[in-house]
């Protein structure tokens, strides 16, 4: 088991962690989330061993064997595959000694390590590994690639694919989705489900969360919460602990205020002074509950469009690709204002290719492509936040694209985006990944687009600037096309999904776990090169298909109530946070007061009648698809 007494963690003079102490049990699959710069890789280092206590302990059972993804990989001539089976320490080291034994021609050792190997399941070292790398989206020849031909983002799944060939006690995995598509993520998410060993999880992406862990360690203000349960647990164990929390807040000021009054109106007074000093007395030892600082540092919304012409792009028999390489054929696409659409597809597929034609980065190879002439791209691409400049500051990257802008307007807007004070004026050089993502995505927000293009944006953002991107995207005006691994942000914005694979990009009649079908039926199938490979026989899809045509109706329904609740429920506290406000309850302010329960009132009702339509609907999809 892994037990920390009374540790503290610092990084410089800031104290990330201080005074924790609990203990995470053998088998235990923990999810470790909180807010960038809480301490998440801090501790993982401290596990680790290359970074000491600066005060309390941490202690690990003696011999553990630990496996951590490396966070970056040498230009190595070493091939593919013979990398990733490095990971396997034993293995290599009963390799290099059986090579010596045969040297010497001495039987017994060969025997012994033979014996060994069959043990740890040396003799299927070679295909466990090239599964590994196949589950995380390599291609077969690639294996015989040597490490130094790959990218950056695909030397990360090799180290990915290494930890993951480490027999080991003890996995930590430090947001191990941010370079894989969801291919990928949905393949490590089933590998990690039957993980024999202790898990620790660093994950802004809650779906993954959801189906991978047990346990939640959240670190918030220095302090590590452990909860039993996965991340939507641990969301409703910690909104009830809030709750109570603000109703004690709130109590304790009442009383509090109660104290002070008495205080001031009877100190004085020879005949009161001992019941009064009495009062100062317990005001003092009263130990103050700490107010609810729950809301999240970002809150931006997408400026609405200047014009919103429909449609605002249509391609027919649009052939996309590189130079003479053809990647997609035959596109035939509408995009119009309103439009929420994912791109879904195998890894390699051109998912990117397509973002990059849609935004006129590409040029279509053949067919026609017409643009309205008002059309406004914003494109986030997984390269954006190389296109910004170091040495300048959020400020005067937002300068340079409206120079005509105010100093105020240009701060209040970098605000919303968590760039505050004096950290909008300083350069980008040192910013996190984090931090330089969400500059590049609010550059993309300030520009006004209409059709706005997201190639995985979530890459480095933190729970809180996620759910802020997705309650933006709800009230988005414009059109919306987005890849994403990140499933949450996906369900929670799209209304369509587009297949992009086998050189086309058709509509995809299903949702998420239908795709999550097909790529498990796919990859079963020898030799499958279509979706249609994989397919029931003719009547069982006319049946599927009228099935589909019967239920789609209810279910673009459940999806507009799913987000009329969402806002209706985020609108209701904001009002209960007024009502919560004891301000609010002065005589001077009770027009407001009336207007906030009036307002509570009514957005109770909605909710509960959407909340009934809700039930009734997802009733009549349930019925349809039994019967």
């Amino acid at each position: 088991m892994i037990s920390l007494q009374s540790l503290t963690l610092r990084r410089g003079a800031r104290a990330l962690l201080e005074d924790v102490s609990l203990t995470i049990y053998p088998g235990w699959r923990v999810g470790v989330v909180g807010r960038n710069g809480t301490g998440k890789s801090t501790l993982f280092a401290a596990i680790r061993g290359e970074l000491d206590a600066d005060k309390g302990g941490l202690s690990l059972p003696k011999d553990i064997a630990i496996a951590a993804v490396a966070q970056e990989t040498p230009s190595l001539p070493d091939l593919a595959i013979e990398f990733v089976l490095d990971g396997d320490v034993e293995l290599r080291q009963l390799e290099t000694r059986l090579t010596k034994a045969e040297a010497e021609h001495d039987l017994e050792r060969i025997a012994a390590i033979h014996e060994r190997l069959n043990v740890i399941g040396g003799y299927a070292a070679r295909a466990r590994a090239a599964t590994l790398m196949h589950g995380l989206g390599f291609a077969h020849e690639a294996e015989q690639r040597p490490v130094a031909s790959f990218s950056g983002g695909w030397r990360m799944r090799l180290n990915l694919a290494r930890a993951l060939m480490c027999r080991s006690d003890l996995l930590l995995l430090d947001e191990p989705t941010n370079h894989l598509d969801l291919d990928a993520v949905l393949w490590l998410q089933e590998w990690l489900v039957s993980y024999p060993g202790t898990l620790l999880l660093i994950s802004h992406d809650r779906e993954f969360l959801d189906a991978v862990t047990t346990q939640t360690l959240h670190l918030e203000n220095r302090k590590a919460v452990l909860y039993s349960g996965n991340y939507s647990q641990f969301e409703r164990q910690r909104a009830e602990k809030l709750t109570l929390q603000a109703a004690q807040y709130d109590k304790q000021q009442r009383e509090i205020a109660h104290l002070q009054n008495f205080i001031r109106r009877f100190k004085a007074k020879a005949s009161k002074a001992t019941q009064a000093q009495s009062r100062v007395k317990a005001l003092e030892r009263m130990e103050l509950v700490a107010a609810v600082h729950a809301d999240s540092e970002f809150s931006f919304s997408f400026p609405v469009p200047e014009r919103l012409p429909a449609p605002l792009i249509r391609f027919d028999k649009v052939t996309a690709g590189y130079g003479e390489k053809k990647i997609l054929a035959n596109l035939k696409l509408l995009v119009g204002p309103g439009d929420r659409i994912g791109l879904l597809g195998p890894n390699g597929a051109g998912k990117s290719t397509l973002v990059r034609t849609l935004a006129g980065e590409l040029p279509p190879l053949a067919g026609g492509a017409m643009r309205d002439p008002h059309l406004r791209v914003g494109y986030f691409a997984q390269h954006t936040t190389d296109s910004l400049d170091p040495q300048a500051s959020p400020f005067l990257h937002l300068k340079r694209l409206d120079p005509r802008a105010n100093e105020q307007s240009l701060r209040n807007f970098l605000g919303s985006f968590n760039f505050r004070g004096d950290r909008a004026m300083e350069k980008v050089e040192p910013f996190s990944g984090g931090e330089k993502a969400r500059l590049a995505l609010a550059l993309v927000v300030y520009q006004k687009p209409n059709l706005l293009l997201l190639d995985e944006p979530t890459n480095h953002l933190d729970l809180d600037m996620r759910h802020a991107l997705e309650q933006a995207l709800l009230d988005y005006p414009g059109a919306l096309v987005v890849v994403s691994h990140d499933r949450h942000l996906l369900t929670s914005t799209c209304e369509t999904f587009w297949l992009v694979a086998n050189g086309e990009a058709q509509p995809f009649d299903g949702d998420l776990d239908d795709y999550a079908r097909w790529l498990r039926t796919r990859d079963s199938t020898p030799g499958a090169a279509k979706p249609a490979a994989a397919r029931p026989p003719a009547a069982t899809r006319r049946d599927a298909a009228e099935l589909r045509a019967l239920t789609r109706p209810l279910r673009e329904a459940i999806g507009r109530l799913d987000k009329q609740m969402t806002r209706l429920q985020a609108e209701l506290a904001t009002v209960d946070g007024k009502l919560g406000d004891p301000a609010i309850y002065e005589s001077a302010r009770s027009a407001d007061l009336r207007e906030a329960l009036a307002r509570q009132a009514t957005l109770r009702q909605q909710l509960a009648t959407a909340e009934e339509q809700w039930l009734a609907t997802t009733e009549q999809l349930d019925a349809l698809e039994a019967g």
